[in-house]
């Protein structure tokens, strides 16, 4: 359809109008959903509830099945923003699909349909309810026959009197579809008055029905009989899309069947499924197309078995694919919109537009949900509504159409004032002025209007472009559009220059850890134009300020050095000198190769373990861009300190080698070893330890050391030995094998010491002589056999403590301070042992003889001097000798008073 000039201008003045307020048709934001109200409900009204947002306000109306309701003659219904609030609802006048309506000047839409349900529970009939008669044995259905209702009920049945329920198992079934009790095989124990108890889901409201006796009859019992299902489901049953579904499957029979269930198609059942009620009820929870097929449920007793079979199919709602989305076209123009959604059977499409089913016509045509319309108009605007539907449901998509006339304006998107480019390049000024329907556009510089030609092409969007730009393309271009409603214009400069380029560029550089260096980054560049540098390293930006301490940027204006100062291993990679301009941004780039001493070697482990040898292998680490050129291996004990370099064969490893050999190790002792990697750098870190592992056991090799003895008492031989270190006992039950003999005999005396940290034996036996000499030797063992013994030594057995007392003895005072004791020496034989000396003691008058001093004098000394005495005061004083073995008999006591003091002394 033509529009007259008349429309088109006044299109003009409302597209003006809607570019400086949004205006927006409407939007719900909330829409009615189903709803059950309880009939006996305290609460005295509904709310449905439809809100929707647009500008103007949205105003609302409703519809109940089809019709409007007329909320100022209905004193029922009143309106609440967009709520619908039913008063007093009744459940025969309010049954029924509702929908909301919202408009506003845009157009209208029409929310998704919302059924209201009255959920109620009548009671049960008052008649009395006939006795039932059956055999022991025979299998009974008690009927419930529920009492008028609407909305979802429960089933339970009382036995003789609440609250005592039947509680169901293999012989008793409640089905939650018919409400009937079944009972498999009756016995005596089943005798009593059976109630039917219905309950609402909805209301939670419970009525009872009247009780229906059981009795047995008295003639005879019933015998075996095969299963006879009584609940089944249905041959065919739909099941939506996530929904649970539940099917019942009960028999009666003699003996009491087992119920079982399968897929026809024999595909086991998913974790998912659920058996309930002793196999009774089958559960599948979230349906899906893949739970779809044929079910059997098999009833089997000894007597034989019956089989029911039923159908799932699976179907889902609608649900969008593709919904539609806002539109603003331009008149003239050509619409093509397209909604899309899933279900199953496949859904059907219609449209709405403000509310009212689109009607097809020549330039309007709908297939497979798609909506084209062709040669649009201002009355083409408004709401559309796409509606999927199939049997078990419909979605909705809405969207605005917005068709637009306008004269061309550039205040939203105008032209750059400045387009800087270099010399030899290709420019695009770009002209997209608002404007409905499309603008012409042509182009000047200057005043000079310009046509393609060679270098210069006016585009189909209305855009120009110059190729290979000089500078006498320097100047302010003119972009002019025009449509039916008016004309507009936009400029833009353009200034040439010359290209930028890099004089002197980074190269590639190979250098070792802790160097410095300078990267190279020189430019020559338009006068007119302002460059930076920027550095990337392995394409991460370089933040001069975070990395400080080792890149610096160097040079003058046109200059962009990079400085790197002590180089680490890390600083190995890509760099690149980007350098920009309002126009043009060039780079260079260089690789950096930083050498430095090997990183660990990798996943070190012991291969093999003997008692003195470990077989190791590694990998090998990162080389640091220099070649390893050998291997070290350390080891750790609990004895050692530190690591150590260790003796292995190859005694040399080179850096191909990855496997060694570490030999001279200590039996039975912890290790853990490491490998260390060397190149031209340096040595480089070890690696990680390998797991400890324990050397095998071996004959111990190394006896005690520091052999001898002596001392003791009287009767003992005292041999002595440094303990023999653990790191060298070379096994478990490690000890001592102690031998000696007399000097000149032959046969060894042996003996045990099991605690490998004693480092003495002592021998007692009366026989001994005292100050003898006899040959000591000290062995070693373990639980692997006896190892060496020391070198043979002699060791002296005990001495004999003196015997007599020294005779003779004097005591002479010398002084005030000093009184001098004397004596003759003791009769000693060297078979009794060394004499060691004497010992004096002395005590003064007034003391006691228990609290004596004592001095002792080495060797033969036969006098000594005791000093320090208090003047003119008797002392007295007694001799003995003394040796290893103890000391002798104190001699008899004799005194001596030391000298009066001097007056010059005393003064003094």
């Amino acid at each position: 359809m033509m529009l007259s000039w008349k429309q088109l201008f006044l299109l003009s003045f409302i597209g003006s109008l809607r570019g400086d307020v949004t205006l927006q048709g409407p939007v719900f934001i909330r829409e009615p959903s189903n709803s059950i109200f309880p009939v006996d409900s305290e609460e005295k009204k509904i709310t449905l509830n439809c809100e929707a947002k647009g500008n103007p306000s949205p105003h609302y109306r409703w519809q109940l099945n089809g019709s409007d309701i007329n909320l100022s003659m209905e004193y029922r219904y009143k309106l609440n923003g967009g709520n619908l609030v039913v008063i007093n609802p009744n459940r025969n006048r309010d049954t029924g699909t509702y929908q909301c309506f919202a408009s506003n000047s845009l157009g209208t839409v029409v929310s998704k349909e919302a059924k209201l349900q009255f959920a109620y529970l009548e009671n049960f009939k008052t008649q009395m309810r006939s006795t039932v008669s059956v055999r022991e044995g025979q299998g009974v259905v008690l009927l419930c026959g529920p009492p008028p209702h609407s909305g979802e009920l429960s089933y339970a049945w009382i036995f003789n009197e609440y609250p005592s329920f039947v509680q169901e198992d293999s012989r008793r079934f409640v089905s939650q579809e018919t409400g009937h009790l079944y009972i498999a095989k009756v016995e005596p124990s089943d005798v009593g008055n059976y109630t039917c108890v219905v309950t609402s889901t909805v209301t939670n409201n419970r009525v009872l029905g009247s009780p229906t006796p059981l009795v047995l009859r008295t003639d005879g019992v019933m015998g075996e009989y095969e299963p006879k299902i009584e609940v089944q489901f249905p041959e065919s049953l739909p099941a939506a899309k996530g929904s649970t579904v539940k099917l019942e499957c009960f028999a009666l029979g003699n003996p009491v069947p087992q119920i079982n269930w399968r897929r026809s198609d024999g595909l086991p059942f998913s974790g998912k499924i659920k058996m309930k009620k002793s196999n009774g009820m089958l559960e599948i929870p979230n349906f899906q197309q893949e739970d779809a097929g044929l079910y059997e449920c098999i009833a089997e007793n000894s007597r034989g078995k019956n089989v029911a079979r039923g159908r799932l199919t699976y179907y889902a709602k609608p649900h969008w694919v593709q919904m539609i989305k806002d539109v603003e076209a331009a008149v003239e123009d050509n619409l093509y919109w397209e909604c899309r959604a899933s279900g199953k059977p496949k859904p059907s499409y219609r449209w709405l537009k403000n509310g009212d089913g689109l009607v097809v016509e020549e330039r309007i045509q709908l297939e497979n949900g798609a909506l084209s319309i062709a040669d649009l108009n201002v009355n083409d605007s408004g709401m559309y509504q796409c509606i999927a539907e199939n049997k078990h449901g419909l979605v909705y998509s809405s969207a605005e159409l917005k068709v637009v006339a306008s004269a061309p304006d550039f205040s939203k998107n105008p032209m750059k004032k400045l387009i800087q480019v270099q010399i030899g390049s290709l420019v695009i000024f770009d002209c997209k002025p608002k404007a409905s329907p499309k603008a012409h556009c042509s182009w000047k510089k200057g005043d000079e209007i310009l046509q393609s030609s060679e270098r210069i092409t006016i585009l189909k969007d209305g855009g120009l472009q110059i190729a290979n730009v000089t500078k006498l393309d320097v100047g302010t271009y003119t972009c002019l559009a025009e449509n039916l409603f008016g004309k507009a214009s936009s400029s833009t400069n353009l200034l040439v220059t010359e290209p930028t380029r890099i004089t002197l560029a980074p190269s590639n550089m190979d250098v070792s850890v802790g160097e410095s260096v300078i990267l190279p980054c020189q430019v020559q560049h338009d006068p007119l134009l302002d460059i930076v540098f920027t550095w990337y390293f392995n394409g991460a930006i370089t933040d001069f300020k975070k990395d400080g301490s080792h890149f610096e940027k160097v040079g003058g204006s046109s200059s962009g050095d990079l400085m790197i100062r002590n180089i680490q291993l890390k600083h190995s990679g890509k760099y690149v000198c980007m350098v920009h301009t309002e126009v043009d941004t060039v780079s260079s780039a260089a690789e950096l190769i930083v050498r430095g001493s090997p990183g660990p070697p990798e996943s070190v482990k012991v291969d093999e373990i003997t008692d003195t040898t470990a077989q190791l292998s590694w990998k090998e680490g990162t080389d640091n861009h220099s070649p390893v050129t050998s291997y070290v291996v350390q080891a750790r004990t609990p004895f050692s300190v530190g690591w150590q370099i260790v003796t292995t064969v190859p005694d040399i490893i080179d850096g191909k080698t990855f496997t060694a050999t570490v030999v001279d190790l200590n039996p039975w002792v912890e290790y853990e070893f490491r490998v260390v990697a060397n190149n031209k750098i340096g040595g480089g870190e070890p690696s990680l330890p390998s797991e400890k592992v324990r050397t095998e056991e071996a004959v111990p090799e190394v006896p005690p050391s520091e052999v001898s003895g002596g001392g003791g008492s009287r009767s003992e031989l005292v041999i002595t030995w440094d303990p023999v270190p653990e790191e060298l006992q070379n096994g478990e039950g490690f000890g001592y094998v102690v031998a000696f003999r007399p000097l000149g005999i032959t046969t060894w005396i042996q003996t045990v010491v099991t605690s490998p940290d004693t480092p003495r034996y002592v021998f007692r036996n009366e026989s001994i002589l005292s100050f003898s000499p006899y040959e000591v030797k000290v062995g070693v063992y373990n639980n692997k056999g006896e190892g060496p013994f020391s070198p043979v030594t002699t060791v002296f057995s005990a001495e004999e403590e003196p015997t007599v007392a020294p005779s003779h003895v004097l005591a002479n005072s010398l002084s005030s301070s000093i009184i001098e004791v004397s004596w003759d020496a003791i009769p000693w034989k060297m078979s009794s042992g060394r004499l060691l000396g004497y010992e004096i003691r002395y005590w003064n008058n007034g003391g006691k003889e228990d609290s004596s001093s004592r001095i002792k004098v080495m060797g033969n000394e036969t006098s000594a001097r005791l000093q320090g005495l208090q003047s003119n005061l008797v002392y007295y004083t007694a001799v003995r000798a003394y040796n290893s073995a103890g000391m002798g008999p104190f001699s008899a006591t004799v005194n001596a008073t030391t000298k009066k003091m001097h007056m010059s002394q005393a003064s003094f």
